[in-house]
């Protein structure tokens, strides 16, 4: 059985209690929390946590203008680099283990000087990030997201030859289906493909909301996570579907995004689920000497 996570990203200006409230009465298993440190209190984390029976399935860290690994300028890597460090020490604090990390800001299209020099530059800022997470014991996943949002990684394979070439042991990638939707040929394929390096999942539907509301066949995308052992967590990440989502529910907006579509995230999920469940039994059987039957 797949592990179910959902992003408090997505609830903005809520309390972590009335979050977390929510996604154990829909029956998620975890919550992944904002990788902004100063945000929390790590022990008030800890208590709701174990009040509701969740688990922090993960860290979702927030790169800017300001936290960049492959930017041209060695302060702005420095701060990069030392703010997935914080991010760490979060996920050590509160017991999560994997962070989330790209490399190069949200919204940076293009190259500032040499891409080679920022590919370089991102590796060795994930590799020293890298390192002190494992000293933590905790992982960490590398993202690629979507042409529009990042030059530099929009693709699993690229996520990979990245991971590769950083060579460390607790360093992963993830994929975002989401993102997937727009630059993978074939999502499924991807995860066969990359599914040795596979750590952590995004789900969200080609619109970005809830499974369900768009036109992405979940189906053959778990067939996949089922067929590679995935042992990670599914972590639904929705936003509203606008160049500013976060200006939206500033506003007031998206609110299928809390009640409504955690609920249809996790129903229309686990109902594939019991599908291939019911599909790999009746293979079984069907595999089964008839003396056994």
């Amino acid at each position: 059985m797949f592990k179910y996570s959902y992003n408090a990203l997505v609830y903005y200006g809520e309390a972590l209690q009335a979050s977390a409230e929510r996604l154990a009465r829909f029956g998620y298993d975890a919550i992944e929390l904002v990788g902004e440190p100063s945000d929390y209190d790590f022990g008030q984390v800890r208590a709701i946590a174990a009040d509701t029976g969740l688990k922090v399935s993960s860290i979702c860290s927030i790169f800017n203008a300001e936290r960049d690994l492959g930017h041209p300028d060695a302060s702005v890597r420095a701060r990069a680099v030392a703010y997935v460090k914080e991010v760490a020490d979060m996920a050590a604090g509160i017991g999560a283990p994997t962070i989330i990390a790209a490399p190069v800001a949200n919204m940076r299209i293009r190259e500032i000087g040499s891409r080679e020099d920022e590919w370089k530059w991102a590796v060795e800022g994930i590799r020293e990030g890298g390192e002190y997470a494992a000293s933590l014991g905790v992982n960490l996943c590398i993202e690629a997201w979507n042409r529009f949002e990042s030059y530099m990684l929009n693709r699993l394979d690229q996520a990979e030859a990245m991971r590769r070439e950083v060579g460390l042991a607790n360093v992963g990638i993830m994929g975002d289906t989401f993102h997937m939707n727009i630059d993978e040929h074939d999502i499924a394929g991807a995860i066969r493909q990359n599914g040795d390096a596979l750590i952590h999942i995004h789900l969200a539907d080609s619109n970005r909301a809830a499974p369900g509301e768009g036109h992405t066949d979940f189906e053959p995308i778990l067939r996949a996570l089922r067929d590679i052992g995935y042992e990670g967590y599914l972590t639904f990440e929705l936003l509203p579907a606008a160049a500013d989502p976060f200006g939206v529910m500033k506003r007031g907006g998206g609110q299928a995004f809390f009640d409504a579509y955690t609920e249809q995230a996790i129903a229309r999920i686990k109902e594939i689920e019991r599908k291939l469940a019911a599909e790999a039994g009746s293979e079984a059987r069907k595999r089964m000497p008839a003396s056994s039957k």
